[in-house]
């Protein structure tokens, strides 16, 4: 068996960042940005107004001063002269701040009879005068890689960049194999339970940026499982769940071997996960997983995130971890790094106390990984504990 840290090593040398493709502005959401798009104008283009008010010249600013009101500048609709000794241009907020101006005095400030105005006793010192290019100015760069969220794609807008060119979309086949297995809705046989394995890893796979297929159930034959893999082709990682281990209905590495799969490694020495191997497979990446539905998704999580991350261009590294105190105690571990399903609260971190890697509900309940290494001795409430987020 190897390491968690050789497995994640030996998975991440399987896979390469994607070619990008260009995308328009408005369905790049949640994207990850490949090149860095760099602004072809400044922001704001002009100096503008922070605040309603009145536009003046600031070395005339003073309690009581009165000025003659010349026009008016509106977002859109700026005014073109220029205001001179003892003039005034109403204005508002996010117009241009016209020539000859600059200080704006608030509206608050400012008495008004008809085009005469006059500053009130106490002035509040802000000139309210947003500079051009006080945000960005022409050629500024957003770099890259970076997940395009509601305010990166905001920027680029006002950038005015309408097309990004960010990473494809790696595409995951999962494909679930066995005889037990039928589909949510189905009507199970006596020996039979429901796939829930692929279901879950299809969301985690998506979160992460993928494009995951869900292929059909594969049965425990060589021709069910040789037509599945058929149906793999052109996916950038093919997934699948069980038939991993080493018994008699566990043909899973024997077809992909016979289509011609270069192994890379079998069993992980972790729990939940022992049985894993991966390797490639033609074009593709092949990660093979437990069959148990929490092992499966636990090194979904150790794992598949970080294969994505590598694809979509995010480097490639283990998931960051962070730490808590522990609020209850543990025993000894055993040889395996262990990832305990834990929930972390107010109070610390505490693994659940049945960890059996076919219960979801545990897992469900759970928001965190509490992260034992192999060997590591009991642990005492108050000592702190590795963990990854759920």
């Amino acid at each position: 068996m190897i390491t968690v840290d050789e497995a994640l090593a030996a998975l991440l040398a399987l896979v390469d960042p994607l070619e990008p493709e260009e995308l328009a502005l408005q369905e790049a959401g949640d994207r990850i940005l490949a090149e860095p798009a760099r602004a072809t104008r400044d922001q704001p283009p002009f100096a503008a107004s922070a605040m309603d008010g009145y536009a003046l010249r600031a070395d005339q600013v003073q309690p009581g001063a009165r000025f003659t009101v010349i026009g008016e500048s509106a977002a859109g609709h700026g005014f073109s002269g220029t205001v001179g000794p003892d003039q005034a241009v109403r204005i508002f907020t996010g117009a241009p701040v016209p020539q000859g101006a600059d200080r704006i005095v608030i509206q608050e400030d400012v008495t008004r009879e008809g085009d005469q105005i006059t500053l009130g006793a106490r002035l509040d010192s802000a000139h309210y005068l947003r500079p051009a290019g006080g945000d960005f100015s022409k050629g500024t760069a957003l770099e890259a890689p970076r997940r395009l969220g509601p305010s990166e794609i905001a920027l680029l807008a006002a950038m005015n960049v309408p097309k990004v060119r960010v990473a494809r979309r790696p595409v995951i086949a999962i494909l679930a194999t066995g005889d037990e297995l039928v589909m949510p809705g189905e009507n199970p046989g006596p020996d039979q339970i429901i796939a829930s394995n692929s279901f879950g890893l299809k969301v985690l796979a998506e979160r992460a940026g993928a494009q995951a297929r869900l292929l059909p159930i594969a049965r425990d034959t060589h021709g069910s499982l040789t037509t599945a893999f058929g149906l793999a082709q052109g996916a950038d990682l093919i997934v699948t769940i069980g038939g991993a281990s080493e018994g008699d209905h566990d043909l899973v590495g024997e077809v992909a071997a016979s289509l011609g799969m270069e192994r890379a490694f079998y069993k992980v020495a972790m729990r939940p996960g022992k049985p894993i191997m991966a390797g490639r497979l033609g074009q593709s990446a092949l990660f093979g997983l437990p069959g148990n539905p929490v092992s499966a998704l636990v090194c979904g999580q150790v794992f598949l995130i970080p294969m994505i991350h590598k694809m979509l261009g995010l480097g490639g590294a283990a998931m960051p971890r962070k730490t808590a105190v522990l609020s209850r105690d543990l025993p000894a571990n055993g040889p395996r790094e262990h990832y305990m399903r834990a929930l972390l609260d107010a109070e610390g971190i505490h693994a659940f106390e049945r960890q059996d890697s076919s219960l979801l509900t545990v897992l469900s309940a759970a928001n965190a990984l509490l992260i034992r290494p192999a060997g590591d001795g009991p642990r005492k409430s108050g000592e702190r504990v590795e963990y990854l987020p759920l």
